[in-house]
């Protein structure tokens, strides 16, 4: 049975809706992200777990945020152009989002309803990480001080299950 995961859709950064089914048979990590945060540096964790372990099938999707203290204010090009310029961000980005409340996008909606944090289902900072398997399943959910270098065993674990 597909995952439910696999049923979403998000808009890239550069407005091309993406199917997650694209992501089917790789290891998703899902990261709500914002540029003027004092967790930003986590993209240069979340970059080099990316490099690392890309070839063996992960993907993470960083979300930009401004639903946290107002950090992530800039549009599409101001984004694009922290993401690169000061972290060299090379795995995908998207469209800003809610990720709590009404308008929260549905992804997070599906991915707090199967992986409450501390505060129930809230998102409660910038970089919370939801970890999804191979299958679309979600596995784990971080906090946003964990930095990515801790989640790597995690995804290794689930990088070597979908070996077998």
């Amino acid at each position: 049975m597909a995952s439910e995961f696999y049923q979403h859709t998000a808009k890239s950064l550069q407005g091309k809706e993406v199917p997650m089914e694209e992501f089917k048979d790789k290891v998703v990590l899902v990261v709500n992200t914002a540029s003027q945060c004092g967790l930003t540096p986590q993209y240069e964790g979340l970059e080099e777990l990316y490099r690392k372990h890309k070839d063996e099938g992960l993907v993470i999707l960083g979300f930009p945020c401004n639903q946290f203290g107002n950090q992530e204010p800039g549009g599409k090009k101001e984004i694009e152009e922290g993401c690169l310029i000061n972290y060299g961000v090379s795995f995908p980005m998207f469209d800003k989002v809610d990720v709590n409340g009404e308008n929260a996008h549905p992804i997070f909606k599906y991915l707090k309803s199967n992986l409450s944090g501390l505060f129930g289902s809230k998102i409660k900072w910038n970089f919370t990480k939801f970890l999804v398997d191979a299958d679309g399943k979600p596995i784990k959910r971080f906090a946003p001080i964990t930095k990515p270098e801790k989640i790597e065993p995690y995804i290794e674990k689930l990088l070597a299950q979908k070996k077998k």
